[in-house]
């Protein structure tokens, strides 16, 4: 894995790369993956504070990525300077294999789409810059109201926390959800974020002294198994129906239904990667009733069947 850093770049969103990726280990503790970091031009590159970093490797390094990420840089903010890209970062970018798997943070994506990797797919950046980026590149798919894309192999996210969701993302992908949710726990960042998650949040914690749909989320969390209506939930919350369905969008970005689906999901999935446990009875566990239900929200939502995951990720963690 490859990050490709531009001068004017954001040190955090380089340290979320190396952080997340490099504490990703196997079941003996080994590291599942090699981050390295390259610039169009090796040498000491400038960031957007008061500090340099020096990076040693040159575009070269990016000859056999099989994973490129491209944080965000100083350069991408501002009209004046988006839809232009150096020569130097389009010729290193150029340096990339067709089947890598390339990435951006925050509005690294306008360098990718000034090299020509968005178009046609769908992609975001943070939230205040989408409107810019569909006008300046009318050819990608903006999508404003989420926190990552993915279209084929090309990711994109919001901004710089959405970063953090986007690489638990890749890792997840890459070696399932407990390798994800092991990594986020050392970090001390929550596991998972929907990707669809709105970025924008009006009221991402409630107001002092309001009331809070958090006690209908928790009582859901324990009850997974159970039939879980919109009425009981919005009585756990001492709220109408109504009430709780918009605070809990204001809240967390989703409808009750979508977390209640993701939270079944990825509940599945740690039974699966953790347990032989047969499919229907993971399906009753986790409140999808039937494993053919269970096998269309994953079909839906992962693109794969509940077999296809656990033949996959079984014995990864």
């Amino acid at each position: 894995m490859v990050v490709l850093v531009r001068p004017g770049l954001i040190p955090l969103e380089v340290g979320i790369v190396h952080r997340l990726f490099g504490t990703a280990l196997d079941a003996d503790d080994r590291p599942l993956y090699e981050v390295v970091t390259c610039a169009p031009e090796a040498g000491e590159i400038p960031t957007d504070t008061d500090f340099t970093l020096r990076v040693g490797r040159g575009p070269e390094a990016l000859e056999d990525a099989d994973t490129v990420i491209v944080p965000a840089a100083e350069d991408d903010y501002g009209p004046q300077e988006r839809g232009r890209l150096d020569p130097r970062v389009r010729a290193a970018l150029a340096r990339i294999p067709a089947d890598a798997r390339v990435a951006s943070i925050c509005t690294g994506a306008f360098a990718l789409a000034a090299a020509g990797l968005l178009t046609g797919r769908r992609a975001t950046t943070h939230w205040k810059s989408c409107a810019e980026l569909r006008a300046l590149y009318p050819e990608i798919d903006v999508d404003p109201d989420v926190l990552h894309t993915e279209d084929g192999n090309v990711l994109t996210s919001a901004g710089v926390a959405a970063g953090i969701d986007l690489c638990l993302h890749m890792i997840r992908r890459d070696h399932g959800a407990e390798v994800a949710n092991v990594v986020a726990r050392r970090t001390v960042v929550p596991p998972h974020r929907e990707g669809g998650q709105a970025q924008y949040i009006e009221h991402p914690v409630p107001e002092p002294g309001g009331a809070s749909t958090a006690p209908a989320r928790l009582y859901a969390l324990e009850h997974l198994g159970e039939p879980l209506t919109l009425g009981e939930l919005a009585r756990r919350a001492s709220m109408s129906v109504r009430t709780l369905s918009r605070r809990f969008k204001r809240e967390t970005g989703v409808t009750p239904v979508q977390w209640l689906t993701h939270q079944r999901i990825q509940q599945a999935c740690r039974l699966l990667e953790r347990t032989d446990i047969p499919v229907d009875a993971i399906a009753a566990r986790t409140g999808f009733g039937t494993g053919s239900a269970m096998r269309q929200h994953f079909r839906e939502t992962l693109g794969v069947s509940p077999r296809a995951y656990r033949n996959t990720f079984r014995g990864t963690a």
